[in-house]
């Protein structure tokens, strides 16, 4: 089932609160980019609570619920104030919206409602284009809460509200609880197929791989280890196939030619991009390899601070075989642990490894602020398979994902050429002299 597919239990119910006509639909229809919401300038439009399911980058599934203002007066306005009280039991965010300038006794019952119940808001102060500097409200310096200012109508400030939404967003939520469990059922088979190689100590595994197997184990799920060559003969001797093949991506090639093709198959690296960030994003950010040109500026970013080998994924492999596919001199720099850049800006791309020592809101916010510079942001894992001309297969097992890619290659921007399927002279290299012992690095 695709991120899009989502039933509404499994959403994050964002409340939208506020008086009449403070602009709470238009701040709806900003962040969708849709006219989910009626707007006019008479109070009181939105008279039911409007719901839009949505995939917000970079939440993953969201349900905004635009309610009616609690000021309403009259028998009308008390039952289009009783539906939107209603809306409280449901929001698991919620967000506070005033004019600029405006605090009074509306807004602190809608902020007490929110503390009473112990749910994360988050308050914004619209229409900045009529007040810019509106002043301080007292209350919310003393509990610490920052608005964010927008003028829905421009689409000033939504990028801020995205990150105040993702900021504040419950942790059971950001810390998405299952690697492959909701891949993999109860009783059903995944193969894992694990190199042995130097970035593993003796008796030791990666990190990803251990936490991969006791996912498995918590969804009482079965789960058979192999190393590489040993995949086709561990496949023949089960009684019936897999539910999925995971592999470590410096195998993806002989792991993607043993494996049948109606067995799903994806890799470690990839895993982690949906577990601790936001796949479709990053598949998305995947396809702007096909515009690179020479001189482009590459950023590569490993979440942990290991010291690289002599043919490490990321500092050799990666960027040899970018260049060969770009046909020049491509500008790569590599940061390490938290040293991320905080302004974007001048980069042709981002290639993040699985981030498998960081927490996923850690990620997630790496995400949003490439995206608010406009930076594609991809991952190891998917840069692999695109090189290999598996990127469709590799994608299998996220159906979610994989809609968002031939959407991209729908879009008038996107790239001509059949990505999925291309195999280019440049995915050579990236294999041919990949030793059996290389550096799995951070890849999953």
């Amino acid at each position: 089932m695709g991120l899009m597919d989502a039933p509404r239990g499994m959403r994050l119910h964002i409340g939208l609160f506020g008086r009449r006509n403070v602009g709470k639909s238009s701040l709806l229809n900003a962040i969708t980019r849709q006219e989910v919401s009626i707007v006019s300038d008479f109070a009181g439009t939105t008279t039911d609570p409007v719901e839009k399911p949505m995939e917000l980058l970079p939440l993953g599934p969201v349900l905004f619920i635009d309610t009616a203002g609690i000021d309403d007066v009259g028998a009308l306005g008390e039952l289009r104030a009783k539906r939107t009280m209603q809306v409280f039991d449901r929001t698991d965010l919620g967000v506070l919206v005033t004019e600029a300038g405006t605090w009074g006794e509306y807004e602190d019952a809608i902020l007490d409602e929110f503390l009473a119940r112990k749910t994360p808001v988050v308050v914004v102060f619209n229409k900045v284009d009529l007040d810019e500097h509106p002043a301080p409200v007292p209350r919310l310096q003393e509990l610490k809460i920052t608005p964010v200012l927008t003028a829905a109508h421009e689409r000033r400030g939504i990028l801020d509200f995205r990150q105040a939404l993702l900021d504040a967003a419950p942790p059971d939520f950001i810390d998405n609880p299952t690697i492959l469990g909701d891949l993999v059922s109860s009783g059903e088979l995944a193969v894992l197929v694990v190199p042995i190689d130097k970035e593993a100590p003796r008796g030791r595994l990666i990190l990803p791989q251990v936490q991969a197997i006791r996912d498995l184990m918590d969804a009482d799920a079965l789960a058979l280890v192999v190393k590489e060559r040993e995949l086709s003969h561990a496949l023949e001797q089960l009684k019936a196939p897999p539910k999925l093949v995971v592999t470590d991506s410096q195998a993806f090639l002989k792991v993607a030619a043993d494996t049948p093709p109606d067995v799903p198959m994806t890799s470690f690296s990839i895993l982690f991009a949906r577990f601790k960030g936001d796949l479709a994003s990053q598949v998305e950010g995947t396809l702007a390899i096909e515009n690179l040109k020479s001189g482009a500026r590459i950023l590569i970013a490993e979440a942990c601070s290991h010291h690289p080998i002599a043919e490490d994924i990321g500092r050799v492999k990666i960027p040899r075989w970018l260049t060969q596919y770009v046909g020049g001199k491509l500008e790569i720099e590599h940061v390490q642990g938290h040293d991320f850049p905080d302004d974007l800006t001048g980069w042709d791309l981002v290639i993040h490894c699985g981030a498998c020592t960081f927490n996923r809101r850690a990620m997630l916010a790496r995400i949003m602020r490439a995206r608010e510079a406009g930076v594609p942001l991809t991952n190891y894992g998917l840069v692999i398979a695109y090189s290999l001309g598996i990127f469709e297969r590799a994608l299998q097992p996220f159906p979610g994902a994989l809609e968002a890619y031939r959407q991209a290659l729908r879009a008038p921007a996107a790239p001509t050429s059949a990505a999925a399927t291309h195999t280019s002279a440049a995915a050579t290299p990236i294999t041919a002299d990949l030793p059996e012992d290389a550096a799995v690095d951070d890849l999953c």
